[in-house]
């Protein structure tokens, strides 16, 4: 199997222990000084396995409400023992989805391989916030 069908195993797994709120296959394939980023608070994001595992009962509560949470898009570049993937998820409750039919979950993925297995050191999601009247383009034209 190559690297690249390794995490990308490794990927949909996670998101299916996220969907189904499997708190040990989520935390599974994660380094013990994991690194994430994440779309609520803390600003500084969260280091530390245990940290990141306390992250998640609250987003699971939610999920099973009726939420989706599923890979849209996947793309992984892979080097011998450093490996990155860019994903798109749709992420949201039927309303929300209702809403924001285009709005997608944006997730980065930093992965090492520091033996036969790969194990994901930097987790980074996020969404786009939405213009507003007042709001001024970070990239002028």
């Amino acid at each position: 199997m190559t690297d690249e069908q390794q995490i990308r195993d490794l990927i949909e797994r996670w998101a299916g222990a996220v969907h189904d709120g499997d708190l040990a296959t989520v935390s599974a394939d994660h380094a013990a000084d994991i690194v994430m980023f994440d779309v609520p608070p803390p600003e500084q994001g969260v280091r530390g396995i245990e940290a990141y595992r306390e992250t998640w009962p609250g987003f699971f509560e939610w999920q099973a409400s009726g939420a989706v949470f599923e890979i849209e898009s996947l793309e992984i570049t892979a080097g011998t023992d450093v490996a990155f993937a860019i994903a798109l998820l749709r992420c949201g409750d039927p309303t929300d989805l209702a809403h924001h039919p285009d709005r997608r979950l944006r997730l980065t993925l930093g992965l090492t391989k520091p033996n036969t297995h790969w194990t994901i050191t930097h987790e980074h999601h996020s969404f786009t916030t939405p213009p507003t009247p007042t709001s001024h383009p970070t990239h002028p034209d």
